[in-house]
């Protein structure tokens, strides 16, 4: 991946209304091919989980197999409708999700809808917390090594970003969890908030499920100071992962965008280094961030199953090892259709800034 190339200062001034004209035309089209991939991406993984899911069986046995007496257990399928042909199943499946309409999971009897509503807010707002604890980390580090190149600060960043991708999440959440809440005792080991802070966040009235948001709403200080205090391990635990990525990208980006003409030029002029990376390089550096930052979405929720039960944050990564150890892929199945609408339309919505952003991507 490279950095964007800046126009030359000599080009005509003549092309640019050209040039803005055709690069007008490309985006429509582009950004409706875009969309129009939603739905088959979202389509292809719904389909290979379904089946994924009953290669153990129909999802009653799954669950209840070892519970029930064998009669009952029958019952149960038929009323549920597993002892039907697989692609009946799977078409009616599809006609049901496409509706809105997960059905309930086996094991505690949820509206699945309603059990994603409650859980997704908690995941996304993790997911956003760990995006901006990657980007703090991962920018300006990423800066430092392209400023320090083949010196001693960019040889620690590298091993920095090669150390945080390549921590198992569950480790570097045990590890934090054992020095900044067991032995230092500055934050809490677990979970969203206190007891109370909970109970404040149910009782108010339409709730986001964000909880430093509604904490913001309310204008509850102490309840948005508690949830910030307990989002911050979870946070850094996922925000890691993604963070070393992100500093490889920026320095490789702005190495190659300090060697450009223009950059050269201003080198020539006595323009400070300094000034030439933070003023020449760094925007330039950050289109690979955009363009990649879709993808690293499906790894943060991927990674959140881990964050969320080692810090019992309750998402639907904690529901979802939930359901998985139940055998309750009824469940399981909703969940992963979620979180597949999710990974396409965040994706989507990357490729639209970096469309507008960088024209190049629109060819």
């Amino acid at each position: 991946m490279t950095a964007m190339i800046d126009l030359p200062v000599e080009e005509p001034a003549a092309q640019v209304p050209k040039s803005k004209g055709k690069s007008g035309g490309s985006l429509g089209k582009y950004l409706a091919i875009r969309f129009v991939l939603i739905f088959p991406t979202i389509f292809i993984l719904v389909t290979m989980v379904f089946f994924l899911m009953r290669l153990t069986g129909d999802p009653i046995s799954a669950a209840l197999g070892d519970r029930l007496p064998p009669e009952q257990l029958a019952i149960r399928v038929h009323e549920a409708g597993y002892d039907r042909p697989l692609f009946i199943q799977y078409f009616e499946y599809l006609g049901q999700i496409a509706t809105g309409n997960f059905g309930r999971t086996i094991s505690d009897n949820l509206l699945i809808s309603d059990m994603l509503a409650t859980y997704g807010a908690a995941t996304l707002e993790l997911a956003f917390n760990s995006l901006i604890v990657a980007l703090a980390i991962g920018i300006p580090f990423g800066m430092l090594a392209a400023y320090h190149r083949d010196k001693w600060q960019d040889a620690i960043s590298r091993v920095l970003a090669i150390a945080f991708y390549a921590t198992p999440v569950f480790f570097a959440g045990l590890l934090l969890k054992l020095v900044f809440a067991v032995w230092l005792d500055w934050l809490p080991v677990a979970g969203r908030g206190t007891t109370t802070t909970e109970i404040s966040m149910a009782q108010l009235a339409a709730p986001t499920g964000i909880y430093w948001l509604d904490a913001l709403r309310s204008g509850n200080m102490t309840a948005f100071w508690d949830v910030a205090q307990h989002a911050i391990l979870p946070a850094v635990a996922l925000g890691l992962l993604t963070a070393g990525i992100f500093l490889r990208l920026v320095r490789t980006n702005v190495i190659g965008t300090l060697s450009k003409d223009y950059v050269e030029a201003g080198r020539s002029r006595g323009v400070s280094e300094f000034r030439l990376l933070t003023k020449h390089a760094y925007k330039p550096a950050l289109i690979p961030i955009i363009t990649v930052m879709g993808l690293q979405i499906a790894l943060l929720l991927g990674g959140a199953v881990l964050t969320e039960t080692t810090f019992e944050w309750k998402g639907l990564g904690f529901q979802l090892a939930h359901y998985l150890t139940a055998r309750d892929f009824v469940a399981v199945q909703g969940i992963v259709a979620l979180l597949a609408v999710i990974v396409a339309v965040t994706n989507f919505i990357v490729d639209v800034i970096a469309a507008l952003i960088d024209p190049r991507v629109r060819y």
